[in-house]
């Protein structure tokens, strides 16, 4: 019980020092945060409305973007956030009350409400389609979110290790990480593509966490391959693999990290 409550005082100091040192005490930091996604759904909306006439779902090319882009997001900025919170903390660690597990807890938590935030701002501004708003299935989104999220931070404490002990394989991570975007269905319907592309794309987990999102906003939406199971279960295997590298790394260990 001492021990819960000791890392729960840590890891609540650690969220305001990372909030502090994230966005600063100014407001341009939280309006960066809003400002960023919001771009790029801007962006595919102005390029993509020059090519069709209608989404791929609805008839609002900025709230199908942004049902793409956010869950991405979710697992995206919390990979990159978590796999960073040890080497950004490394001068805390000389204090026997702070772990590496604070670290990355606090991260965790601070992303997560970042992201939640975000894209309830976006959502909101982007979309011209206020009723399917009032008809988000809100469980089934936050069910969505909630295992991108996780699939980031079993990324993330698994490359905190594997970039310790590689400076190659982060840089390889990195150039694989970047073109996942373009293979996620955030630009399109992965089920409504023609055989086999659709059954390549359904081996990315993150497809069905999109599709899963999708499902939630658009009543219409019948996510046909989506599998739920193959999600949760990819999340279980990713939170298990990171956390077996993040506790038995030998560099971590010598590093007291």
């Amino acid at each position: 019980m001492y021990f819960l409550k000791q890392h729960f005082r840590v890891t609540s100091a650690l969220v305001i020092r990372e909030m502090e040192a994230r966005f600063g005490s100014k407001p341009g930091g939280y309006v960066w945060a809003i400002a960023d996604p919001l771009a790029h759904v801007m962006t595919m909306t102005a390029l993509f409305s020059v090519l069709a006439r209608v989404p791929p779902l609805g008839t609002d090319f900025a709230l199908f973007f942004a049902s793409g882009y956010l869950p991405f997001a979710f697992y995206q900025a919390m990979a990159a956030y978590v796999a960073a919170s040890v080497k950004a903390n490394k001068q805390l660690f000389s204090y026997p009350i702070v772990s590496p597990v604070d670290a990355v807890t606090a991260r965790y938590i601070l992303q997560l409400m970042t992201s939640v935030v975000v894209t309830i701002v976006v959502l909101a501004i982007c979309t011209t389609e206020i009723r399917h708003i009032g008809d988000l299935d809100l469980w089934t989104a936050i069910e969505a979110v909630t295992l991108a999220s996780m699939m980031g931070l079993g990324i993330g404490m698994a490359n905190v290790a594997l970039f310790a002990a590689s400076s190659l394989y982060e840089q390889i991570f990195n150039m694989i990480n970047r073109p996942l975007f373009m293979v996620s269905g955030v630009i399109l319907v992965p089920d409504s593509m023609p055989h086999p592309f659709s059954d390549y794309m359904m081996w990315n987990p993150l497809v069905h966490v999109i599709m899963w999102f999708r499902s939630a906003i658009y009543p219409e939406y019948t996510a046909t391959g989506l599998d739920k199971f193959f999600v949760i279960k990819t999340v279980m295997i990713l939170i298990f693999c990171g956390l077996s590298l993040f506790t038995g790394s030998r560099i971590l260990r010598e590093e007291r990290l």
